[in-house]
């Protein structure tokens, strides 16, 4: 937990930036802070940046005070050392705030006088490797997806650096990491930016004598996190920075779950600053935002209108059943309602919401897919009152096959609410910091607006004097030589004043209270006020410019503790993820003696563990062994095929294969089998731990078939044309 203080602490809302353009608008959704990729060697190989990129989003971020972060965050080949040290400092010099990394070899380098954050890729999950990391000289580190608040909590009391936890987004179904199945599949590295995302796709899972329990079915993908509930209880755990997942969303995602996660922060920070039952005065005060101004949104954040795969809180209540996406692992959208008849070139619905031209709608097939259609018409019928209307839809060119595919009764989902997507498109939030504004008379010159101060005062002028202070204390005072001139309309000289300093439009201020000191009411012509206030606005600029510097050079990178930190082993396996001689020197100055290749550089021989979860499909299956007797099968899977039902296919022999009682899973926690294609692999389960293993033999690669190489479908979510990431 970071030491005691009298100055509140910082929450930092934290936003993913695919370029600096998303950045930008991230920051002015309300982020204070946002993580965007490295020009190589980031863990999204699709969401790189370039340098000049990262230059303009820092110097953009830096006029509010948020930083930014880049991700440097592959395991590097010894090769690539040299190339990663010279970008970590071109990528400080470009004005970027820290580095995002996984591989303990550039701690071994030259870097930067830049503070470093250790990446989720270095699997946090344990107090005792947060405090490692710590020690070893990271000031914030990004814990495990998976913990429970029990688990955040004992981290937050071994350690004094920033804690930082994903609060929304997609799920890896593995310990980020610890996931080797893409490599192994497809020679495409998670652990180097490469996943191909194998557990996005369906799989078939059996019993070790062959029963099939779960046939084509998206076993390994999870719904998308969630924490909208929790944030309370996650501040109270320890945190201090919410990250948003999605360097490779779309714009509007980015806007709309920013907008949404600042809304909600911002009201547990009013709601702290003036206390709760059961509060204390000092916990009143401790938070504050961790950037300046206020974001005011031009619409109303939805979360569940952009990209998601349905929502969980994942386990950081504990474990819980529907966590997983089996039905489809793409954007399905929220239901509207169903189809009413089929007509030749159009489809008649009844739905609980407005339609619009272009609004993007979804079903599934009966065999489980999800299909979709673009509206390129919608017009509304007369029909049902009450909650439902009546419309007809016809798609747009290109989506007329998906007539053939419904049937009366089908529920349609909406994944495109172009109404909502319009709304986005457009300049769609401002940010401003609020300033107090102080104007009064001043008897000094230009250098010196204070007769006591004045080294001349025959050289003394009447004049004015404009101090201008922010949200963070940073104050400017201007003066203006004006003979003093006596109003002859009270009423309107105080609101000439008031509306010329106030005139902030084109900076990133806004006027919040302003006290006008006057011994007598005054005339001061425009012209005069509209140049003082220019003037303040330039020197306050260059002021908090100044401070925003000198932060950032304090903030560089925290000492490694003397003695260095021990690892507690002194073995490691693949699972470290060494594949370079720098990280091996690194490790081996912290204790470790023995240190296998990581996977990628041909460690892990024979039978090995290429992947670890705490998502468990005995447990979804109703065979876990600490489930209460009688608890019965399928607590989580007997919506696989009933919720197929539910959304409206209309093949009864499919759903009645999918929606059979599932076999007898005996509660030991025996091995299970799970396959695609040609590709089988063993599912083992450490109930101690309470987690799941996916384990196989090494493999060079596999057919172009079997991978999932196709643009992600978080790109297009109005269409199911491609194969979801």
């Amino acid at each position: 937990m970071p030491p005691m203080s009298n100055e509140p602490q910082k929450l930092e809302l934290l936003a993913p930036a695919r370029d600096a353009d998303f950045g930008i608008e991230a920051i002015r959704h309300g982020a204070d802070a946002v993580y965007i990729g490295a020009p190589a060697f980031g863990a999204r190989a699709g969401a790189a940046a370039s340098l000049a990129d990262i230059e303009r989003l820092a110097g953009f971020a830096r006029r509010f005070n948020a930083r930014t972060l880049v991700a440097l965050n592959t395991i590097l080949y010894d090769d690539e050392l040299e190339t990663a040290r010279k970008l970590a400092w071109q990528i400080f010099d470009a004005g970027a705030d820290a580095l995002i990394v996984q591989d303990m070899g550039l701690l071994e380098l030259d870097l930067p006088p830049i503070a470093l954050h250790a990446s989720t890729q270095t699997d946090i999950r344990t107090p005792e490797k947060a405090r490692f990391l710590q020690d070893a000289g990271f000031s914030q580190l990004v814990l495990a997806r998976e913990l429970t608040l029990a688990e955040i909590r004992a981290i937050a009391d071994v350690t004094q650096v920033t804690l930082e936890f994903f609060v929304h987004g997609a799920l890896c179904v593995s310990f980020s990491g610890q996931c080797h199945l893409s490599h192994a599949l497809s020679g495409r590295s998670a652990n180097r930016g490469e996943c191909a995302q194998p557990c996005r796709l369906p799989w078939t899972l059996a019993d070790a004598d062959g029963r099939v329990l779960a046939k084509d079915t998206h076993l390994l993908s999870l719904k998308d996190n969630d924490q909208s509930n929790n944030l309370r209880a996650l501040i109270d755990a320890g945190i201090r920075s919410f990250k948003i997942e999605g360097r490779l969303k779309d714009l509007a995602y980015v806007k709309n779950v920013t907008a949404h996660y600042r809304r909600q922060i911002d009201g547990l920070l009013d709601e702290m600053s003036v206390g709760t039952a059961g509060e204390t005065a000092q916990d009143s005060l401790a938070f504050r935002r961790a950037s300046s101004g206020r974001s005011v949104a031009a619409f109303t954040p939805q979360p569940e209108k952009t990209f998601n795969r349905g929502r969980t809180d994942y386990f950081l209540n504990g474990r819980q059943t529907d966590i997983a996406a089996f039905a489809t692992p793409g954007f399905a959208g929220e239901p509207v309602g169903q189809v009413i008849r089929v007509n030749r070139d159009s489809v008649d619905v009844s739905v609980s919401v407005p339609l619009a031209n272009g609004d993007g709608l979804s079903f599934f097939h009966s065999d489980g897919s999800l299909g979709g259609l673009r509206v390129n018409r919608a017009e509304r019928n007369a029909g049902a009152g009450g909650q439902h209307s009546h419309w007809r839809i016809w798609p747009a060119p290109g989506d007329g096959k998906a007539l053939t595919e419904l049937r009366p009764g089908q529920v349609l989902q909406r994944n495109r609410d172009q109404d909502f997507e319009r709304a986005l498109e457009k300049s769609s939030a401002e940010r401003r910091i609020p300033l107090q504004i102080r104007f009064s008379e001043a008897i000094g010159t230009a250098e010196q607006p204070a007769s006591a101060a004045c080294a001349d005062p025959a050289a003394a002028k009447e004049g004015f004097a404009l101090h201008l202070s922010d949200d963070e204390g940073v104050g400017v005072s201007v003066f203006l030589a004006q003979p003093w001139q006596e109003a002859s309309d009270v009423e309107r000289a105080d609101a000439a004043i008031r509306s010329a300093l106030s005139r902030l439009g084109e900076t990133i201020y806004a006027a919040g209270r302003i006290d006008i000191d006057l011994s007598a009411p005054r005339f001061v012509p425009a012209s005069a006020l509209n140049a003082l206030r220019r003037q303040a606005v330039a020197e306050l600029d260059t002021a908090r410019a100044s401070g925003a510097k000198a932060r950032r050079l304090a903030a560089a990178r925290r000492p490694e503790s003397a003695p260095p930190p021990m690892w507690p082993q002194a073995t490691l396996d693949f699972r470290a993820n060494v594949a370079n001689a720098a990280a091996r020197a690194f490790w081996q100055r912290h204790g470790v003696s023995t240190i296998e290749d990581a996977y990628e550089r041909g460690g892990g021989k024979g039978e090995v563990t290429l992947m670890s979860m705490r998502h468990c499909l005995r447990f979804s299956f109703g065979g876990c062994p600490r489930l209460p007797a009688g608890a019965g099968q399928g607590r989580e899977t007997a919506g696989i095929g009933k919720a197929i039902a539910k959304a409206g296919a209309t093949n009864e022999a499919a759903i009645s294969e999918r929606t059979k009682p599932l076999p007898t899973l005996g509660r030991k926690p025996t091995p299970l089998i799970i396959s695609r294609g040609k590709q089988r692999f063993t599912l083992r389960f450490d109930c101690k731990n309470c987690e799941m293993q996916l384990v196989g033999e090494r493999n060079g690669g596999t057919a172009a078939s079997e991978r999932s190489d196709e643009p992600s479908s978080e790109q297009t979510p109005e269409r199911k044309r491609r194969r979801p990431r």
